[in-house]
């Protein structure tokens, strides 16, 4: 999928597929980050967003199609134009805070880089010993010590508090401005709002891409308005209807409102049925069940 004319892609992924024997953990998918974006990239665990990145960076080998970075086959020369930070975190945990600071500002060639008031405040403790929450902070900080010019985040924010993660987001945005471009997996839908330009997998392939109005498009949904919300998500279950429950309101995505009167008239329960747009959430659980059958 192309992103359209602009400035010349940091990363770019054309018809690339990765196969382990039969299985495609990335199939046909094409995607393009830029300068000054940030893409996000959505999808169930499984769905190959991971995989991808690893194609991208050149920590992986593609099947078939190309990968490039900053116009070129990855290599050690264009990662270090690069921050990355993975699921793992790729952090040396028997070593101290500074340590790891130290040590990838002299791997990149990066002038010695501030810690933020809360790793400073345990710069001489082993990684194993610190949080999730500071882990993060600390791989994300590692991440930007060189100035990137694309900064590659694997759910940089799993785990962390919100607060923290506003604080995350604010950072993403603020790289963005001066130019580099971003691409982030993440499993948070309001996450996904912050993003200039979505690219929806599935299964192995890309399957939707770009923003979040126009990812949804015209799908809709059906609230269930009954103060029997448990009887009515129950019956509409059986009914194997696709019923989700947000809070206590029962949804139903991509389902004619005659469907779900049907099924909770004959199950004896009264409510009110209404349609209404549906959710990024709901758009990409259609799209799955979609791409499961074809």
């Amino acid at each position: 999928m192309s992103a359209g004319s602009g400035p010349r892609p940091l990363a770019e992924a054309a018809s690339v597929s990765k196969r382990y024997g039969s299985f495609a953990a990335v199939d046909e998918v094409s995607m393009q980050v830029r300068p000054g974006e940030i893409v996000g990239l959505l999808g169930a665990n499984g769905a190959g967003k991971t995989t991808l990145i690893k194609l991208l960076l050149g920590l992986a080998v593609p099947t078939s199609g190309t990968a490039t970075l900053f116009g070129q086959a990855p290599d050690r020369a264009t990662r270090r134009r690069l921050g990355y930070v993975p699921q793992g975190l790729g952090l040396w945990e028997a070593l101290t805070v500074a340590q790891n600071l130290h040590f990838a500002n002299a791997a990149f060639g990066a002038a010695d880089s501030h810690l933020t008031p809360a790793l400073e405040a345990v710069r001489d403790r082993p990684v194993s010993a610190i949080g999730l929450g500071l882990q993060r902070q600390l791989a994300f900080t590692i991440a930007l010590a060189h100035t990137p010019e694309l900064l590659v985040l694997d759910e940089p924010t799993s785990g962390v508090d919100p607060l923290s993660r506003a604080r995350l987001w604010d950072a993403v945005h603020a790289e963005a401005d001066r130019g580099a471009g971003i691409l982030v997996t993440t499993h948070y839908m309001q996450e996904a709002q912050q993003c200039d330009r979505l690219v929806l997998m599935s299964r192995g392939r890309a399957v939707a891409e770009g923003t979040e109005k126009d990812i949804i498009g015209t799908t809709t949904a059906c609230e269930v308005d009954t103060d029997q919300w448990s009887t009515a998500f129950d019956a509409l279950d059986r009914a194997e209807l696709p019923v989700t429950l947000a809070g206590r309101q029962v949804r139903l995505a991509d389902t004619p409102p005659e469907t779900v009167r049907t099924a909770l008239t004959a199950a004896g329960i009264s409510a009110q049925v209404h349609e209404v747009p549906a959710t990024l959430e709901e758009k990409m659980t259609v799209i799955d069940r979609a791409t499961a059958h074809s």
